[in-house]
């Protein structure tokens, strides 16, 4: 792909890092006392093919500039996608004019000078992909295709996405402190409609890597696109109970984020959360783990530094079931009279550690219940933990599935969902920032008829 090398040759590193100290010296002229700046480049490309059509063909390359200053506890902010000398200064100028404004907030300022990386290891992020749209195109095409031919049953599709994506971006402020990120980000999925008699079911699947080596086979992402959606059909209602609920890998994720919501600094200084002042109290069942690893090499949150500058580190946020620490950026920080967590720009591969059973086992355990297979809605409350959202799914008896349900509620309050989490899969999902495996968990109110 050459839209990063097309801007490369306009922009370079060493100009970002030039532009960025130019602001910085700039802001220092102005009278700020501190500032931050931070610019990047970043381009990708995104194809879609529907019924062997393609539907979209989209290509961006952005810039952008953002600087902050702080005259004394006044804070200004102000960005540009301009990079030219006259619009980099007039950027600065108004995030200075806007600090004028500001009202004085005692825990304004940059992080504290001590806390900056000063080593950055090798973390392997940068794998460009020379992806053309033609190529694109005919991934995406052969996608679909393996997918419309799984099954006769499988009689539309929503189409077969093929994306890659890369950046370079600088971050300095005013301690001298100048640091350098550079990844790719590359994905492809599908999603397709299957029919029979007067009923039709859609589903999906996808794949995400930083090196597109890495990415599924795409016939076979097909193919299970194709099987997710053909094991839907003769989805049928069921009557209002209660029953234990199997969250697999690439829902769970979603629990392990509303836990960081719950102990974010910011909901914990405006005591928006159910978990306030909750360190070294339970927040999810005995034995389980939660670690933060920023430095895994090729992982999706993996950074040496956070948005301030801030070095990341290995750290447990849960250990044993019990709240080790919040999730904090300099600012939350002071508010709640602690230290940062480097959190700036928010977590770096957080793992719920996986357990030793399969999805399969998990079923047998749960014996009677529900396996999801979607969830529908935003019906997430952190400030009560009360939790309902629309969902579909298989009905499971005696560790087997039986059929396919669907137009049903899950309800229940998070306190109580994640401290009687039953028990962890081995199925660890590492496609997102936040990894976790199939998690079962006691019961919940299911709504049907």
């Amino acid at each position: 792909m050459g839209q990063l090398k097309q801007l490369a040759r306009e922009l370079n590193q060493q100009d970002l890092q030039d532009l960025v100290a130019g602001c910085l010296r700039q802001a220092e002229k102005e009278g700020a006392s501190q500032a931050e700046a931070n610019a990047s480049l970043s381009s990708g490309l995104s194809v879609t093919v529907r019924m062997g059509e393609v539907e979209t063909l989209e290509s961006q390359q952005d810039r952008c500039l953002g600087i902050t200053v702080f005259f004394g506890q006044q804070k200004g902010s102000a960005s540009t996608t301009d990079l030219g000398a006259a619009a980099v200064a007039d950027t600065v100028r108004k995030a200075c004019s806007i600090a004028g404004f500001t009202t004085t907030d005692p825990c304004a300022g940059l992080a504290d000078a001590e806390l900056m990386v000063t080593e950055f290891p090798e973390l392997d992020l940068y794998h460009p992909w020379d992806l053309t749209a033609p190529r694109a195109i005919d991934l995406a095409t052969r996608c679909e295709a393996a997918a419309l031919a799984a099954d006769r049953r499988i009689g539309n599709s929503e189409g077969a996405t093929v994306s890659s994506n890369q950046g370079l971006s600088v971050y300095g402020n005013s301690y001298g402190f100048m640091g350098v990120k550079q990844g790719t980000s590359h994905s492809a999925s599908c999603v397709v409609v299957a029919e029979q008699d007067d009923e039709m079911q859609r589903d999906y699947w996808y794949s995400s890597a930083r090196d597109p080596v890495e990415l599924m086979d795409l016939d076979e992402l097909g193919r299970k696109a194709a099987q997710r959606a053909l094991a839907r059909l003769g989805s049928r209602k069921i009557d209002t109970r209660e029953a234990q609920v199997l969250f697999p890998a690439e829902l769970a994720r979603g629990l392990l984020g509303h836990l960081v919501a719950a102990v974010s600094g910011t909901a914990q200084y405006r005591k928006a959360s159910y978990l306030c002042d909750a360190i070294g109290k339970q927040v999810l069942a005995n034995g389980i783990n939660v670690y933060e690893r920023p430095h895994l090499k090729k992982a999706v949150g993996s950074a040496a530094f956070d948005s301030e500058g801030v070095a990341t580190v290995d750290r447990d946020l849960v250990n044993e079931g019990a709240l080790q620490g919040y999730v904090l950026n300099s600012y939350t920080a002071r508010k709640l009279g602690m230290k940062t967590t480097a959190n700036g720009g928010g977590v770096h591969n957080l793992e719920l550690e996986p357990g030793q059973a399969s999805q399969e086992e998990l079923l047998k355990q749960m014996g009677t219940g529900l396996l999801l297979t979607e969830l529908i809605g935003q019906g997430v409350n952190i400030l009560t933990g009360d939790y309902s959202r629309g969902a579909a799914g298989f009905w499971v008896e005696r560790g087997e599935i039986l059929y396919p349900v669907h137009e049903i509620t899950i309800a229940g309050n998070l306190a109580d969902m994640l401290t009687g989490i039953l028990a962890v899969g081995n199925d660890l999902d590492v496609r997102s920032g936040v990894r976790t495996p199939s998690l079962l968990l006691g019961e919940m109110k299911i709504a049907g008829n």
